[in-house]
């Protein structure tokens, strides 16, 4: 088997033509069973390759035989057996496929729901409404993205309320099949439900694949964003979201001083030592280092901290972070937002600056029993 998987994802013509054959052919899905457990070790333009290679093969009489490989799923041959299935689709075939959409696997859904956004069958939208907000990622995103590519209104205004969800999973599944559906004039709804979140980072760092981080600058709330990216990176968010989010272009056209300040901490932080970059791989690490150098190379006005030392500041708890002027974090004592007392109470103790004084000031604005608690243990 594995000799096989080395002529097929080979450079050899006269290997891999004969394999892609036979694994049509048959099908053979304990051949492509196999080639998908190597989707992890396979560089992204070796499964290409293989895909153009598969579907070659494929033509108008062993098409069909597409439908067997599907119980297997795999992102990367999903737009090959899909777009095949398309190109020779006829009323029979998409039957069955709505057939196997509402009997079959959850890989056989994954597939039927991407196939429907080709074929466009009003017969498959209840499925596709009841797998867009499933657990099984893939499912859920390619039933999100045909019922956009339908424009069904009835999911979409049904993931909008559910932003307002106090169940986190609830309100992240809105999130995702937002993103996946693709209409942009949900941005500011999602940066919204962001701002209210306890999962800020998750939230952020899906928005990017509705809009580009490029371009979501241009709008004023697109900061929080990122600056919400920039706290998940290496402990929420995966560092090779560094080429997603573009950040290295981002940072170079950066002009905020609080972000560019929180960017240099975290990547900084994130290069000291192997705990962060000890499994990604070279392309990633030499990413992360070129960002780092960037961002040290960037001349940034550091009082311009102390500047979102405001209740008010979408960026006061970053502020907090990078500050040492306990004179504007003791003015943060008197907030109405006790959660902010709280952290500015922390703040003064690591300045040296927590008495008796600021621990009364404290106190006499805080009602929580339990945040009370915590600062009185300060």
């Amino acid at each position: 088997m594995q000799n096989l998987i080395k002529k097929l994802t080979g450079k050899n013509q006269s290997d891999y033509e004969p394999v892609a054959r036979q694994l049509i052919n048959i099908p053979d899905i304990n051949l492509f069973e196999e080639l998908v457990k190597q989707d992890d070790f396979l560089f992204d333009f070796v499964k290409q390759n293989v895909a153009n290679r598969l579907q070659n093969a494929c033509n108008k009489s062993n098409y069909r035989n597409l439908l067997s490989l599907m119980k297997v799923y795999s992102p990367f041959y999903e737009d090959f057996i899909v777009s095949t299935l398309a190109k020779f689709a006829d009323e029979d075939l998409t039957d069955e496929i709505l057939e196997i959409f509402e009997n079959g696997t959850v890989a056989e859904k994954t597939y039927c729901a991407k196939y429907f956004s080709r074929i466009k069958d009003p017969l498959a939208l209840e499925l596709l409404r009841e797998g867009a907000f499933g657990e099984n990622e893939s499912l859920a995103a390619n039933c999100a993205m045909t019922l956009g590519a339908f424009e069904d209104k009835e999911s979409y205004t049904k993931a909008l309320e559910n932003l307002n969800s106090e169940d986190d999973f609830e309100q992240f599944n809105a999130i995702s099949f937002l993103i996946s559906y693709g209409d942009k004039s949900a941005l500011d709804a999602i940066i919204d439900a962001m701002e209210k979140s306890s999962m800020a980072e998750n939230i952020a760092g899906e928005i990017p694949y509705l809009v580009d981080m490029v371009t979501l600058l241009n709008n004023k709330r697109g900061l929080v964003v990122l600056n919400n990216i920039i706290n998940g990176l290496g402990e929420i968010l995966p560092l090779s979201g560094v080429f997603d989010y573009n950040l290295y272009e981002v940072f170079e056209k950066l002009e905020s001083p609080i972000v560019l300040l929180n960017a240099r901490e975290k990547f900084n932080l994130l290069t000291e030592n192997d705990e962060y970059l000890f499994d990604e791989d070279k392309n990633t690490k030499n990413e992360v280092y070129e960002i780092k150098n960037l961002l040290n190379s960037i001349p940034v006005d550091e009082k311009a901290v102390d500047t979102e030392l405001r209740e008010e500041s979408p960026f006061v708890y970053t502020a907090l972070e990078l500050t040492g002027n306990a004179n504007a974090v003791e003015e943060l004592l008197s907030s109405k937002n006790q959660t902010l007392v709280l952290k500015s109470a922390e703040v003064l103790k690591k300045l040296g600056a927590w008495n008796e004084t600021t621990r009364a000031k404290s106190l006499s604005n805080v009602t929580d029993v339990n945040i009370k608690l915590i600062i009185e243990a300060i």
